[in-house]
Parts: structure tokens; C-alpha cells; sequence
């Protein structure tokens, strides 16, 4: 069986010149060393999803998080729905090694109690965009 990527319509997708999604992509692509391009798939077992980041080999895949503004609560929704689709793309996706929420600095506190420490548990890796740069999501006590 075998993954197919989708002829997207152009690069960057839905992704706008200039827009935070890019600059995040672009951002965690210099952090990781890899040029990570959203991308439509169609998976061994037919189905079509887009995953929002993945490398040219198809080994990491990537997943934005990328709201603004004033917290709200269900920016939690979203980080655990994006977490549950990174591991189900893990799983589904033959050549995946490796997944990573990138999200921005308002959504780290989407990320506290349990939801931080089951990602790092099922091996989602979080980094967290601060408008330029992507570093490490840090350790809450």
C-alpha cells in the first residue's frame, strides 16, 4: 500500500504569502532543517486529508495552531483534535516517523495540565511560534 500526495494548487496550498501559517511552516522548517510544505494525501486505504505541514519524504508531519488574540476555550478543542489527527496520520501514513504541533504563543495555555504531558507521552512533539522563531514548549510545574 502505498501514499499518495495529491497535486496541491500551488506550493504553498491555502497558505497566502505572508501569512502566519507560512511564516510558522518556514520558521519550524529552519528550526528542524527541512522544507515543510502543506500537502493534500490520499491515504493506502483511500481516504483524502490534508495535513498542514509534512517534508518531502513524507517522515514528519506537521499541524498548526495557529489562532490570535484573546484565549478561548476551545482553543483546547482544537489542539487535542489536531494531536488526535497528527497520531491517526502517524499510524496511517507509511513512511511518518515523526509529528509536531506547532502552535502560537496564545494557545500554550491550551496546553496546560494533562493535555502538554499526553502529547509528550504519545510522542508529539509541541513548539510554539512567538512570531518569529519556533522554540521548544516550556515546562510547566
Amino acid at each position: 500500500m502505498r501514499l499518495t500526495v495529491l497535486d496541491a494548487p500551488t506550493e504553498w496550498s491555502r497558505f497566502a504569502e505572508g501569512s502566519v501559517e507560512r511564516r510558522m511552516l518556514l520558521a519550524l522548517g529552519e528550526r528542524l532543517g527541512l522544507a515543510l510544505r502543506p500537502k493534500p494525501l490520499m491515504l493506502p486505504d483511500g481516504s483524502r486529508v490534508e495535513v498542514e505541514g509534512i517534508d518531502a519524504s513524507g517522515r514528519v508531519l506537521v499541524q498548526l495552531v495557529c489562532n490570535q488574540g484573546a484565549y478561548k476555550p476551545a482553543y483546547r478543542n482544537k489542539v487535542m483534535a489536531d494531536m488526535f489527527k497528527l497520531l491517526w496520520l502517524k499510524n496511517s501514513v507509511p513512511t511518518a516517523e515523526r509529528t509536531v504541533l506547532l502552535v502560537t504563543e496564545v494557545i500554550v495555555q491550551a496546553l496546560g495540565g494533562w493535555v502538554a504531558r499526553a502529547a509528550a507521552d504519545l510522542g508529539v512533539e509541541v513548539y510554539v511560534f512567538d512570531g518569529d522563531t519556533v522554540v521548544t514548549l516550556p515546562r510547566r510545574t
